[in-house]
C-alpha cells in the first residue's frame, strides 16, 4: 500500500534538487534546508532543474519510501513561493494537479462550506 493519501501533508522543496540523491541525501535536505523532521510521516517532494523529474520521500512506520517519476514530455510547473521560503505546503489535490500538468500558480478556489469538525477531541 502506498504511504500517502488525501489526508497526508505534502511539502515541496523550494529549488532544484540533485536527483542523484537517495534516501540519506534527501533526508539531509529535509533536515537542514527545510527545517523539518523526515520521520514525521509527511511527504517531501523534490524536483530537478529541468523540471521533468520529481521525487517524493515519505516515512512510514518502519522505513522510507522513495517514489520517482520522470516525465517523457513536458515540464512540471512548480508553484511560486515567497522570498526566503525553503518549502511550500500543498494539498493532495494540488499535488495531483501539479503532476497532471496544471499550472497551480493560477488556480482560484471558490468558497466552500466547512462544517464543525465532529471528530475533534475536546480537551
Amino acid at each position: 500500500m502506498l504511504p500517502v493519501s488525501s489526508s497526508s501533508t505534502f511539502y515541496l522543496y523550494n529549488g532544484p534538487a540533485d536527483m542523484r540523491k537517495s534516501f540519506d541525501g534527501l533526508c539531509g535536505l529535509v533536515s537542514t534546508q527545510m527545517k523539518a523532521d523526515p520521520l514525521n510521516g509527511s511527504a517531501y517532494l523534490f524536483i530537478n532543474r529541468r523540471r521533468d523529474r520529481i521525487k517524493m520521500l515519505v516515512w512510514d512506520r518502519n522505513g522510507f519510501w522513495l517514489i520517482y517519476k520522470r516525465l517523457e514530455q513536458g515540464r512540471l510547473q512548480w508553484p511560486k513561493s515567497k522570498f526566503g521560503e525553503e518549502s511550500i505546503q500543498i494539498s493532495y489535490e494540488l499535488l495531483v494537479m501539479l503532476i497532471e500538468g496544471v499550472d497551480i500558480n493560477y488556480i482560484r478556489r471558490k468558497k466552500r462550506y466547512k462544517g464543525p469538525n465532529i471528530f475533534a477531541l475536546n480537551s
